[in-house]
């Protein structure tokens, strides 16, 4: 059995959530959020507004989406499959402005994110019928809803594709970082 724990990242706040996880005879139990908990490891920001999952094929890359007003923390999991999740700091004044961070969430690792407010996040799903679940905190401003363009020449994410990358119209005709720096400034 295993107590819920986190680990910290290269980018300030953005943690890795080990969820309390037992198994038996039976099958399994997990539990990934407690408000609680997460306050005492760190974590004050917990009103989930929304909750919503997505499915993909193996090769989707999905995001770096934000919002430039009101920024959302988010919780992910992985309920089916394997991610490679990707998220950029877009926070103004953060030592690590501009630079990214990947970890690998599956349903073998059972690992959840804390995505803080101010990053932009996007993943790479390894398997056909991959599904993850978001917890969103803060609301979805449709209007404020915009993303930097995931192959960027300027952060380099180092997708770890096998085959062609399977990206939406909208997310292939983004906004470059630079763009952003020059239109936004920052989070």
């Amino acid at each position: 059995m295993q107590d819920l724990s986190v680990e910290d990242t290269n980018i300030k706040n953005l943690k890795v959530i080990n969820p309390f996880y037992y198994e038996d005879k039976r099958g399994y139990f997990l539990k990934d959020f407690e408000k609680n908990m997460y306050r005492c490891l760190g974590i004050d920001d917990t009103d989930i507004a929304e909750c919503f999952e997505t499915g993909s094929t193996k090769n989707v890359i999905r995001g770096l989406h934000f919002q430039t007003r009101n920024p959302q923390a988010k919780i992910v999991r992985v309920l089916s499959g394997c991610i490679y999740d990707v998220n950029v700091d877009l926070r103004k004044g953060s030592q690590t402005f501009g630079t990214w961070e990947g970890i690998e969430l599956s349903t073998k690792n059972r690992k959840c994110l804390y995505i803080p407010k101010g990053c932009a996040h996007g993943f790479m799903s390894f398997f056909d019928n991959t599904v993850v679940l978001y917890k969103c905190i803060g609301k979805y401003e449709r209007e404020t809803d915009t993303e930097i363009l995931w192959n960027d020449p300027n952060i380099r994410v180092d997708w770890p594709l096998e085959g062609k990358a399977i990206v939406s119209e909208r997310d292939q005709a983004l906004m470059t970082f630079e763009e952003f720096v020059n239109k936004i400034g920052g989070l």
